[in-house]
């Protein structure tokens, strides 16, 4: 009986170790099976931060094509404006100047520049942006550059000795450039050299657009574009090569650059119009 006893115990004991080594196992595999989720959890999570970067990332790119894109265009369209611009200004040489500047044309603006002088690069969109705005208002000059370094002894002929040097030349005769250097002070002073130094504007519309390129003017207001006084505005916008004298009969022109002016019982009226502070001033 003894022996039964002792045998059930052993069997008793392997069955209890059994199990205690089926559950260490079931221990340990369902560990394991946590910790490969969790890991795959974690790549899986991983994976996704790492597709919402490449994401932002190409929307960055996108977006930077874009503004690259947009800039280009606008480079683009600046440079065409600028190239017809320049087509409008004939460049002289050696075989040309003669028939440019004293047989063809009464009135010949000349710009003498050097391709190295940065005054003469600064000046030249300017100097072509002013001879497109000339040639649509149909005044008669002509604005012409030369390369003095190129074609040294034209320059000479006609009087460049500097850079950047602009000349005017009335049937042949020079004068020199006075005004500013500005795409409307070029024009200005042009359209003053060329008879025309005053603009006569009858109607809003025509107001309303000179007033968007313009920023210093004298207004005046005339009843009729005679008389004494009329006389003296004419003078005084043929002796000013710096600033655009405009006139009109009508009082809501007058009214729509001139703010301030009071047009009830007027005859005449004469104000300067400036972007400063004080923009009106009447006189």
């Amino acid at each position: 009986m003894f022996t039964k006893m002792t045998k059930s115990k052993r069997t008793f004991k392997i069955i209890t170790f059994s199990l205690t080594l089926l559950i260490l196992l079931g221990l340990i595999t369902s560990v394991i099976a946590s910790e490969s989720s969790s890991a795959a959890t974690d790549d899986n999570s991983s994976n996704d931060e790492d597709d919402v970067k490449d994401f932002e990332e190409l929307l960055a790119l996108d977006e930077q094509e874009d503004q690259v894109t947009e800039g280009s265009q606008v480079k683009s369209a600046e440079a065409e404006v600028l190239t017809k611009a320049q087509r409008i200004v004939p460049e002289l040489n050696m075989d040309n100047y003669k028939r440019v500047i004293f047989d063809e044309n009464e009135y010949v603006l000349v710009l003498g520049y050097a391709p190295w002088c940065f005054r003469s690069a600064e000046l030249m969109p300017r100097f072509a942006e002013a001879a497109n705005v000339l040639n649509k208002m149909g005044n008669p000059i002509v604005l012409a550059k030369i390369d003095a370094e190129r074609y040294p002894k034209a320059a000479a002929v006609i009087g460049i000795s500097g850079f950047p040097t602009l000349l005017l030349f009335v049937n042949g005769s020079s004068q020199v450039y006075t005004g500013g250097f500005s795409t409307e002070e070029l024009v200005i002073w042009a359209r003053k050299k060329t008879g025309v130094p005053i603009i006569r504007l009858n109607s809003v519309t025509e107001a309303e657009d000179f007033l968007s390129k313009s920023r210093m003017f004298v207004i005046g207001l005339f009843e009729k574009f005679e008389g004494k006084d009329y006389e003296e505005f004419v003078k005084a916008a043929a002796a000013d090569n710096e600033i655009q004298f405009v006139e009109t009969s009508s009082s809501e022109v007058a009214e729509a650059l001139f703010p301030d002016v009071k047009t009830k019982g007027a005859i005449a009226f004469v104000g300067l119009v400036k972007s400063e502070p004080e923009t009106h001033v009447a006189f």
